[in-house]
């Protein structure tokens, strides 16, 4: 894919970076010396390559170098500290690390021990040779987790998915070759690496912004005339908290598109009338198949609670507990089938046949061991075939007898004005069961009282949260959403 893009126009950019860019003929070239020089390190083809690097040019080159080598990537997050680094490291089996001196200097400690360092400073700018021969069944990444409720799982992804996830998204949001996509989130992410994996396919632009500031985003966004803006629901929020992207459109921009969480209704219209001139498009997904379904603009203005129908080339089920067929409006079961499905956790069998199984509604002709994803998540689906996502099985509290979903809640608070961000969770309680805990950010004009009243007036008894908690800000993955664990843990508002 990047040999097929740099041969037709190697002096078009690729990576675009504060401190310079990198065009696809360079980009290319510096993948080859990569592969090259694992090959000279003795890596082999099916080995697994870890990559710690600062998202950038480099880290686009060495993941196709990795591949290049006929080796499978593990990317790691650039944030995660040397214990979660070293659970990568060993349970992945990664024979080789690449990375920098520098960055692994700045580690509080040494990591992976047992691991061979590559330093990619060292690996010359280009090089001379061809990829390792590899089909679709072949394992070419291995992606982890978050890790929000636990030790982080590897989910195997083959070349054939990868394939399948950029062909599908670059269709269906027409990505053009002269798009300049930004990338504000980690390589380690499926969604930020598919921004990368859609460039190179298209021959668009990446635009690399690592600031967290808000402002200092939408400045990149303005001068970089990025054209497609990928992002998770925080930081929607936070750049409509700011008042440069809130109130002055950015000319340039014509598509907004989000996953990794649900986006508040009443953000999905203020995202509308903010950057009127952006369609955008409403996602949703799980590593195990990348992405499910997708919600057109049109829709999405008269929809904003729905994630639309699945993407092309997917089907999607929705089933109830017997494994048989939903009606509309009926919750069940999301189920996934099509070629983005993973195949499966890496070292994990018994996780692997909880969630990857025998597709339960095999039709005439479908091959016997075609496995679906159970993806854990309750939709239902309106007359139009559209999906609603009621909330993770997982993570629905039971209170006073009902289910209620977090993200219900959620809505209704961010209705009030009141807040800039929310986060709905649970604790004991002897008398209802559990009692709902909402953690908000205020707005800078918000006010607790109001925010009390207005959910009592708006939600049913059982609903309502039985305790707000303001704080200064919420949680986050490495991945940039609510880190779900610790705030129900209380840590962030000191109630662990």
């Amino acid at each position: 894919m990047l040999l097929r893009t740099a041969a037709s126009d190697p002096a078009r950019a690729a990576v675009v970076e504060r401190d310079g860019s990198v065009d696809y003929g360079r980009l290319a070239a510096r993948s080859l010396a990569i592969a090259a020089a694992l090959r000279d390190a003795g890596v082999l083809p099916g080995d697994r390559v870890a990559v710690l690097l600062r998202r950038g040019a480099d880290a686009a080159a060495a993941f196709f170098g990795i591949l290049a080598a006929g080796a499978v990537v593990v990317t790691v997050n650039e944030t995660l500290r040397p214990r979660q680094i070293d659970h990568i490291l060993d349970h992945s089996g990664a024979s080789a690390l690449l990375s920098t001196a520098e960055f692994l200097d700045r580690l509080p400690r040494e990591v992976g021990a047992r691991t061979r360092k590559l330093d990619v400073a060292d690996v010359p700018e280009a090089a001379d040779g061809e990829p390792c021969p590899r089909i679709g069944p072949d394992v070419a990444q291995i992606i982890y987790t978050s890790g929000s409720t636990g030790l982080p799982k590897g989910v195997t992804i083959s070349h054939a998915n990868v394939w399948a996830g950029m062909t599908a998204v670059t269709a269906y949001l027409g990505i053009r070759p002269t798009d300049r996509i930004a990338s504000l989130l980690p390589f380690s992410f499926d969604y930020g690496l598919n921004q990368l994996l859609c460039c190179a396919g298209t021959g668009a632009a990446l635009i690399v912004e690592h600031s967290p500031v808000p402002q200092r985003i939408v400045q990149s966004l303005r001068e970089q005339e990025v054209t497609v803006l990928p992002a998770v629901p925080p930081l929607w929020l936070q750049l409509l908290g700011t008042e440069a992207f809130r109130q002055e459109p950015l000319p340039s921009l014509r598509l907004l598109t989000n996953t990794g969480g649900r986006i508040p209704s009443e953000a999905v219209r203020k995202l509308r009338t903010a950057q009127p001139q952006a369609a955008l498009v409403l996602m949703y997904g799980l590593t195990e198949a990348f992405r499910s379904c997708y919600l057109t603009p049109e829709r999405a203005d008269r929809k904003p609670t729905s994630v639309g129908q699945a993407i092309p080339g997917a089907e999607l089920l929705v089933l109830r507990d017997d494994l048989t067929p939903c009606e509309p409006g009926e919750r069940g079961e999301l189920v996934h089938r099509g070629p983005t499905v993973a195949l499966g956790y890496w070292n994990d069998p018994d996780a692997t046949a909880r969630v990857f199984r025998p597709n339960p509604l095999r039709a005439p002709g479908t091959p016997e061991a075609e496995r679906v994803v159970f993806s854990g998540d309750r939709v239902y689906r309106d007359e139009e075939g559209d999906l609603f996502f009621v909330g993770r099985e997982d993570h629905l509290i039971k209170t006073l007898g009902y289910r209620v979903s977090p993200d219900e809640v959620a809505d209704v608070l961010y209705a009030s004005g009141e807040i800039v961000e929310a986060a709905v969770t649970s604790e004991p309680d002897e008398v209802r069961g559990a009692r709902i805990v909402a953690y908000v950010v205020l707005h800078e004009r918000g006010d607790l009282d109001r925010l009390r009243r207005f959910a009592a007036q708006e939600l049913p008894r059982y609903m309502q949260p039985g305790r707000i908690e303001p704080l200064e800000a919420l949680p986050r993955t490495t991945s940039g959403k609510h880190d779900a664990a610790t705030i129900a843990r209380g840590v962030a508002g000191g109630h662990g």
